[in-house]
């Protein structure tokens, strides 16, 4: 493992492609950390330490946390990139779902350039979700009590000042400008990511947003076992506990993400022209998680989303309050209901995305079979009947896995939707899990494309496609990259300098 990390600096290609990841992540996180104009940061840092104090870790509770993770505390600090990459997610997920359920898109998906097509109108939904986001929290700005992503900043409020001093129609304009620009620019920051660095650029930025919250949970659990509980004995002992159980739900989402059943396929030997393709047995993987973590993302995204929406618009309704409240995370109903739609949503992505009839037409025109299985629909009913069993297994697993904060929660008396418990399962855990297992597939393959030692030696982790060569269009060039970090260094350095100024 060591020697493979080592190795990845011995490849040109494979080093500058890293080094722009990573530098277009500090670029996300410089995004995050640069204030809205207009937004008095003085109050924000302290609302930020009433919160650290009492224990909270995340804004607003569950939903707030949720959100505050997603866009990696831009909601809680007013960053540029408040509403981080959510927009573009919400989007995704509108426009997959009218794929599979408008005839007109389902065609257009299959035609050659098609998926651009749906990937442009995908953009443009994006920005329509964004504005209105932008809209309505901008304008809760005036008055942020009653916002709930920002509960308890009244304290604050009361201590320093207004939130934002001067709030007219001029502050909204400005404000939903720099975030819509923010949320698009994100959206070229992933997709450069994906083009010319290691990874899923949108889901690598999700990633290190959620990460960005581990030091908070990190305080937090101190402040929770360590300081409140001084006079017990064995609540230390809770960390070390909760470790080991964060240790163990990282090898079960590990396995059931990699598990996968090999449904042999045999190709006799046969004639295509003038050349001779010999026969043998061939692998059909299928995997138990197949849809990954999107039924966990249109569980909440539908769950979540559009209440939040609601609430801003209808601030002091009591129906609204109290759908608030069954639908928040800190709520039994809402993992109830959250898991019945992640079972729903496991098989509906798997009837959407997984075709036996197609396969088993390729099957049968590439001239192999299943052994004991007749080609043609017979093929296709065994392997549709062999991926709901897996379906079902996968379902089950992340419904499970979805509400095990929860019970972490009740046992340990802690929030249920926080950010400490998020990270022992629900979205969080899952979208970590499969993106760094992507990078090393990508990692993988370029080491062994060069004849190098893999992570696990004998090379099992494959990656899924070859992007781009060494002289590619799609790769970072070492000036550029060089050029790069040098700028970034600049721009941190005058920022550290402007910050001990200004002390």
């Amino acid at each position: 493992m060591i020697s493979a990390f080592a190795n990845t600096w011995k490849i040109p290609e494979l080093r500058d492609r890293i080094l722009f990841t990573m530098a277009m992540i500090v670029i996300v996180r410089l995004g995050v950390a640069l204030p809205l104009p207009g937004v008095n940061m003085e109050v924000i840092n302290t609302w930020l330490d009433i919160q650290s104090k009492d224990g909270e870790g995340g804004a607003g509770g569950g939903v707030g946390a949720m959100l505050n993770i997603f866009s990696g505390g831009g909601l809680q600090s007013m960053g540029l990139f408040s509403l981080g990459i959510m927009p573009y997610i919400s989007a995704s997920i509108m426009m997959q779902l009218l794929s599979a359920v408008v005839p007109k898109l389902a065609r257009l998906a299959k035609q050659d350039g098609g998926r651009q097509k749906i990937n442009s109108y995908t953009r443009y939904v994006t920005i329509v979700i964004a504005v209105v986001q932008g809209f309505f929290l901008a304008k809760s700005l005036k008055n942020p009590e009653g916002n709930f992503l920002l509960s308890g900043i009244e304290k604050a409020i009361r201590e320093v000042g207004p939130l934002v001093p001067d709030h007219d129609a001029g502050f909204i304009a400005m404000t939903v400008l720099i975030i819509v620009s923010g949320t698009l620019f994100l959206m070229w920051v992933g997709d450069q990511i994906t083009e010319r660095g290691i990874g899923n650029g949108i889901s690598l930025i999700i990633s290190v947003n959620i990460i960005s919250a581990m030091p908070g949970v990190l305080v937090t659990l101190w402040n929770t076992f360590v300081v409140q509980r001084e006079g017990n004995a064995f609540s230390p002992l809770l960390i070390v506990v909760l470790v080991v159980l964060f240790l163990l739900v990282i090898a079960a989402v590990i396995a059931i993400t990699q598990a996968q059943r090999r449904i042999a396929v045999q190709y006799a030997r046969r004639v295509a022209g003038r050349r001779e393709m010999a026969g043998g047995t061939q692998y059909l993987p299928l995997k138990v998680n197949y849809a990954g973590v999107m039924p966990v993302i249109f569980a909440t995204a539908i769950l979540q989303l559009p209440p939040t929406i609601i609430g801003q618009i209808w601030p002091n309704s009591d129906i609204v309050a109290k759908a608030l409240d069954v639908l928040s995370p800190d709520n039994f109903w809402f993992y109830l209901i959250s898991g019945t739609m992640i079972f729903f949503f496991s098989f509906f992505w798997v009837a959407t995305m997984f075709q036996p009839s197609e396969i088993a037409e390729n099957l049968k025109k590439g001239g192999g079979y299943i052994p004991g299985v007749r080609p043609g629909k017979p093929t296709s009913d065994f392997l549709d009947f062999t991926m709901t069993r897996l379906t079902f297994a996968g379902a089950i697993f992340l419904t499970l896995i979805f509400m095990l904060p929860y019970f972490i929660a009740l046992a340990l008396n802690l929030p249920a939707g926080g950010m400490v418990t998020s990270f022992f399962g629900g979205t969080s855990l899952l979208i970590l899990v499969g993106v760094l297992l992507d990078m090393m597939r990508q990692i993988e393959t370029h080491l062994l494309q060069r004849h190098y030692d893999g992570f696990l030696r004998k090379g099992k982790i494959k990656g899924r496609n070859q992007r781009g060569t060494a002289n590619g269009p799609s790769q970072a060039s070492s000036a550029s990259v060089i050029y790069l970090w040098t700028v970034l260094a600049i721009i941190i350095l005058v920022a550290i300098v402007a910050s001990i100024y200004h002390q």
